[in-house]
This record gives structure tokens, C-alpha cells and sequence, in this order.
């Protein structure tokens, strides 16, 4: 019962203040659910996220209640899931996938939420496959490293 007065006071502070205040929520079983800054009502800086079992979720940056520039997100068991830049809560620019073991399967480039660019495939830490998308269609596919390295300009994978 504590931690809900705690946060109903931090609401309460940051809503009708110009000031910003550190938030913490707690899930049911009392394990930390998120913690952050906010200003106004509106998440503001770094935030992070929790599940019930206490691990990290996901950390990143807010802007006016918006996520923005480069965040984390893990599984439940801690191990990164993907990463990625957002602007103003929309997913850009490069975004990296792993899979269960932490391992990175496929780096994707990103405009409004869809795929825009290439996106490489890798399998045992080699590349296997990539792909080019325009506005999430894809566009063309390619199945080994030399034909797309002779059909592209490697300064757009940066």
C-alpha cells in the first residue's frame, strides 16, 4: 500500500509542478515496475522498465511523453532482444535483432515504424542473406556477400 501512495505523491508532484520528479512504480508483487524522470505529467529522460520478475525490460530515452534516440529491450531471462533508434516514438534509422542467446540474426534499417533500407540476415555470425526495402516492400534479395557487395554502395550500411 506504500508504493501506491508513493506513486499517487510523485503523480500528484509532477502534475501540478514545473518541476521534474523522480518516478518509481511498483508492480503488484512489489517488485520495482518502472523508474524515471517526468516533468509536467510526461515522461522525460531516462526511463526503465521491468518485469514482474524484477529484470530489466527496456531503457531508453523519453522527449515529451515520446521515445527518442537509441533504446535496449531484453527478454525476460536478461538477454538483449533488439536495439534501436526512435524519433519523436517512431522506430529509425538502424535496429538490431537477437535471438535467445544473445546472438544477432538480422540488422534492419528503419523509416516510420517499417522497413527502408537493407536489412542483413546472419547466422552464426556471418552474413547469409540480405535485402533491400522501400517503405516496407521488398525490393530486391540477395543470397551471397559478393553480389551484393558489387550490386551496392557499402557507405549506405553505415
Amino acid at each position: 500500500m506504500i508504493h501506491k501512495a508513493l506513486l499517487v505523491f510523485f503523480l500528484y508532484v509532477g502534475l501540478f509542478t514545473n518541476e521534474k520528479t523522480y518516478t518509481k512504480i511498483y508492480h503488484t508483487n512489489g517488485n520495482l515496475k518502472a523508474e524515471g524522470w517526468l516533468y509536467k505529467g510526461e515522461k522525460v529522460d531516462y526511463w526503465k522498465t521491468y518485469y514482474k520478475n524484477g529484470v530489466l525490460k527496456e531503457e531508453g530515452r523519453y522527449k515529451e511523453g515520446q521515445k527518442v534516440k537509441y533504446w535496449y529491450f531484453y527478454t525476460n531471462k536478461a538477454t538483449l532482444l533488439q536495439e534501436g533508434h526512435y524519433n519523436n516514438g517512431v522506430k529509425e534509422n538502424w535496429w538490431l535483432f537477437y535471438n535467445s542467446k544473445g546472438e544477432l540474426i538480422h540488422k534492419c534499417q528503419l523509416k516510420n515504424n517499417k522497413k527502408n533500407g537493407y536489412c542483413l540476415i546472419y547466422t552464426n555470425k556471418k552474413l547469409v542473406k540480405a535485402s533491400k526495402f522501400a517503405a516496407g516492400k521488398k525490393i530486391k534479395e540477395w543470397t551471397d556477400f559478393s553480389s551484393f557487395k558489387r550490386e551496392n554502395n557499402l557507405n549506405d550500411l553505415r
